[in-house]
């Protein structure tokens, strides 16, 4: 951004499409987002890892594992983001983060003093409650610290917080299990985010105080919740992007609440093995650590080369918002099967990459395009509402779904056979997430307007 420099003419009031912070600030501002969306999912995904030490001391089933790791949290998670993101159409959007970050943080230390399955359930719940607050406002930040023309690889670098938090939680969670137990592996998760939200309360800027000769422009236009569907409601895109996304998260929070039991079950022995080779790890903490650094490198880069790709194909067709999920979604496909299927502990694990990679290609793409869908002062919103439906779907449903299966084919398969056909029959719903994705491209182009 560049202020006016004439002497007789006051500075132009910067416009809401334009950048009003440093690139300097606006680095900064990115790692520190990108540090609290790793927490974010450091605290929803490290029960994961904990999944079977914590099935074996409260005596839980399939079910409710799937529960505690989708719906409980996903229903709070998902119902309170519209109402918080309309607060953050309006008001000040850090201090809403840093608030958010210090609840679910004191919720996930409080899941280490659970004594039973309610006392969990309740302690997940909270955690929900506090990640509502989250990406909406943060989407929204973002899209107003950054270029137009790099908004998809800004809220791509954002999004890596997801396959990084994933790495933290499953390789912190199985470490600190392995020694100290899984209670303690909580208390650890939960406590850095308390200070960090401290940090965003003090360093975080509200661009709309840096824009004050639209603040009263903006807050006069904001549309109504419902001025804002029915601006959605006219977007064909917006809506296959949505379903697509949410089909897409259904299979990847599904599989992840059942990765650790599926390799427990199907590959306990060489898994013991391997861990006691590797320095005398145990089962726990090697598996989540392995686990840990496939989703988070691969998901990482994955994360990256999509909002990467798609803002350079962009540049030529809008379409590649769409286009690139959509071919990666079928090219994971035969990965995913033939790392379920081998016997192989190594190959299984080394397979798993590439569904992980080409699964995380559709982060910054599909926020970018959602943020370009909608006029500057319903973005908060059209971003709640997409991680609305991609969340209840994906999230809430997607491990109970694949706990259910388990559940069932457990009483004819045994229990590792079971986990592992779950797996495999939850991941052709990647395929029509595909298609929605491909079916996009009809109307993406023209119903972009910001």
């Amino acid at each position: 951004m560049t202020d006016a420099t004439a002497d007789t003419a006051p500075a132009a009031a910067p416009s809401p499409e334009t950048p009003v912070v440093t690139p300097g600030y606006r680095s900064y501002a990115l790692w520190l987002m990108l540090g609290i969306y790793t927490l974010n999912f450091l605290d929803r995904q490290v029960v994961n890892i904990l999944a079977e030490p914590i099935k074996q001391d409260l005596g839980l089933q399939d079910w409710q594992l799937g529960l505690l790791t989708g719906l409980a949290f996903a229903v709070f998670y998902t119902f309170l983001g519209i109402p918080i993101a309309r607060l953050a159409d309006r008001a000040n959007r850090p201090m809403i983060i840093s608030v958010s970050l210090a609840v679910w943080s004191a919720f996930t230390v409080a899941s280490g003093m659970a004594q039973n399955f309610i006392h969990l359930l309740l302690a997940r719940i909270g955690v929900g409650v506090g990640e509502a607050g989250c990406s909406p406002p943060s989407h929204s930040l973002i899209t107003d610290y950054t270029p137009k023309d790099k908004r998809a690889s800004a809220l791509a670098f954002y999004s890596m917080g997801i396959p990084l938090g994933s790495l933290a939680g499953m390789a912190l969670g199985g470490l600190v299990a392995d020694a100290h137990g899984w209670r303690v592996a909580f208390f650890v998760a939960g406590a850095p985010g308390l200070l960090l939200a401290l940090v965003a309360a003090f360093t975080l800027k509200e661009p709309r105080k840096l824009i004050a000769a639209h603040q009263a422009k903006t807050a006069a236009e904001a549309p109504s919740f419902g001025e804002a569907m029915k601006e959605l409601g006219t977007k064909k895109s917006f809506w296959l992007i949505a379903f697509a996304g949410s089909l897409t998260a259904f299979i990847g929070y599904g599989h992840l609440a059942f990765y650790g039991s599926f390799f427990f079950r199907n590959h306990g022995a060489e898994l013991a093995q391997l861990a006691q080779a590797a320095g005398g790890l145990g089962p726990a903490g090697f598996l989540g650590t392995a686990l840990g650094l496939i989703i988070g490198v691969f998901g990482a880069v994955g994360t990256f080369l999509g909002g990467q790709i798609a803002d350079r194909a962009a540049k030529k067709d809008i379409r590649a918002y769409v286009s690139v999920p959509a071919i990666a979604g079928l090219a994971s496909f035969p990965f995913f099967i033939a790392a379920m299927l081998t016997g192989s502990l190594a190959l299984s694990l080394g397979l798993l990459a590439l569904p992980v990679l080409l699964g995380s290609l559709w982060y910054g793409p599909v926020f970018a395009a959602v943020q370009s869908l909608v006029r500057p002062q319903t973005r908060a919103t059209a971003a709640a509402v997409l991680l609305f439906v991609v969340n209840l779907v994906g999230l809430g449903l997607g491990p109970l779904f694949v706990g259910i299966l388990s559940t069932s084919f457990t009483g004819s398969m045994g229990e590792a056979e079971g986990v592992r056909w779950a797996l495999l029959v939850s991941s052709v719903v990647g395929l029509i997430a595909a298609l929605l994705f491909w079916l996009a491209r009809r109307t993406i182009r023209e119903e972009i307007v910001s």
